[in-house]
């Protein structure tokens, strides 16, 4: 269970100046939340805005960000919602350094498996963008495990957290099963060389291991901003093909059209949605 330092290395570790090629400013490797013709530093900013409205963070809020990436959202929370206190967990070398390298104040990260991460405080804020992904393996949705997996993974949040604290989740969901054989092979594809080890919960395993620790305040589906997500990443991908193709070779660039090709049919066909949860922690009376 749980996708390994070496999976994670596949799926991250490729090199910071790849993905400032095609990702935002702040390098924000999620969905982005749009509105009209926005371009993609607005619209990654509104969904951060979104999310830090559903955890509620502000100045005086402990804020936890589990699968903090390269820092965006930890550098948002500092820079626009005034936090001072941050605590930020990757599994990824690579990104641990480059969100060490923006010295946002206030924040301390660690690389750290969040089955292994024993904070000395409690927060009152949490957040989990593109993460949840990562926890369970595909033989473990196999096996049913799964669920026990996601389970203990919302037992742990909750014990990290004081009484009343949000929690903003953002994961891709399993969704409709292709019919069409050559999908099903683009799927396993990304699955396979892109991000080994990783596996989607479906939006009933979200809801049911996270009820007993936390109560669902709001849900929105996001299907159709990823699809367009995506597509804005594949369209700078191929803006700087000649770059790529020179630094990294034609693998890397044949490899990363393909994934973000196969991602713009998942999101477009209903495939995969994406989930932007609300949580409350469940206290006791």
């Amino acid at each position: 269970m749980m996708s390994t330092p070496s999976d994670i290395e596949v799926s991250y570790d490729v090199g910071d100046d790849f993905f400032a090629l095609w990702l935002d400013a702040g390098r924000n490797y999620s969905c982005a939340l749009w509105d009209g013709d926005d371009d993609l530093e607005a619209a990654q900013l509104r969904k951060l805005g979104y999310l830090s409205d559903l955890a509620g963070t502000g100045p005086d809020t402990g804020v936890l960000d589990i699968g903090c990436g390269w820092g965006a959202n930890l550098h948002y929370q500092a820079s626009r919602r005034g936090v001072r206190r941050m605590h930020g967990i990757t599994l990824s070398p690579a990104q641990l350094r480059a969100a060490r390298d923006r010295r946002i104040p206030g924040a301390t990260l660690w690389l750290c498996d969040y089955r292994d991460f024993a904070p000395e405080e409690r927060f009152d804020a949490v957040f989990s963008i593109g993460m949840m992904e990562h926890i369970a393996r595909p033989p473990d949705v196999r096996s049913g495990a799964h669920r026990r997996i996601y389970a203990g993974f919302f037992r742990r949040v909750h014990e990290w957290t004081r009484p009343g604290a949000a929690f903003a989740l953002q994961v891709i969901l399993r969704d409709r099963v292709p019919r069409d054989r050559a999908d099903l092979v683009e799927l396993k594809w990304v699955t396979d060389h892109i991000f080994p080890g990783g596996m989607s919960p479906r939006l009933e395993d979200v809801l049911v291991t996270a009820e007993p620790y936390w109560e669902l305040v709001s849900l929105r589906t996001r299907r159709d901003h990823y699809r367009r997500t995506c597509e804005e990443w594949r369209r700078r991908l191929r803006a700087a093909e000649p770059t790529i193709r020179e630094r990294w070779g034609d693998r890397r660039f044949d490899d990363y059209d393909r994934y973000l090709s196969t991602c713009v049919l998942a999101f477009a066909r209903g495939y995969q949605d994406l989930g932007q949860f609300g949580l409350r922690r469940r206290d006791a009376p």
